[in-house]
């Protein structure tokens, strides 16, 4: 084998290498540990763009957020004032996986919040918060509000009324 040969071989070898670990990456992982699901960004990715009557809000967040914190009650207020309607609530927890049963879980279960929680656990972080929306810093809490026809992102700490208003902008119908 001749050096030239040996150079394609081994760049075409790191290429389909890359290629595999690119499609593992971009492929949804799903898993279920203690009933909260445990997402990549390719298995949260289908949960950002429902295209329904239903509007979306998607609230990122962590344990060890102070902020975030003080908005969940109100998000859990939105839940059940909007029960019966075309609203859902999906809290995305960006707590570390390893944590699910010594602190989501128990948090989950000592504020009685009832939207579907989330965790999201993908390292390329780099990646996947432009994909969610390019002027995001990383920083939280972090909101979404997905309709069919409208997507708003807010990187803020919400009240109720502002939630509640930007709910109303998004479906006027709803009042």
């Amino acid at each position: 084998m001749t050096k030239s040969t040996k150079l394609i071989a081994i760049g075409t070898l790191a290429f389909f290498i890359s290629l595999t670990a690119n499609s593992q990456s971009d492929s949804p992982q799903v898993k279920n540990v203690s009933g909260i699901k445990v997402v990549n960004y390719a298995g949260l990715k289908p949960l950002l763009e429902r295209k329904n009557d239903t509007t979306y809000i998607v609230n990122f967040w962590a344990t060890w957020c102070a902020p975030c914190i003080r908005e969940l009650p109100y998000f859990q207020k939105i839940q059940d004032k909007f029960k019966d309607q075309k609203v859902k609530v999906l809290l995305v927890s960006l707590d570390f996986e390893k944590h699910i049963d010594t602190k989501l879980v128990p948090f989950i279960k000592k504020n009685n919040l009832t939207p579907e929680v989330v965790v999201l656990s993908d390292p390329a972080s780099n990646e996947w918060i432009d994909k969610i929306d390019p002027s995001w810093s990383g920083a939280l809490p972090v909101t979404l509000f997905v309709t069919k026809n409208d997507r708003r992102f807010f990187e803020k700490e919400f009240t109720y009324e502002e939630i509640r208003k930007v709910i109303f902008e998004m479906n006027p119908q709803l009042r």
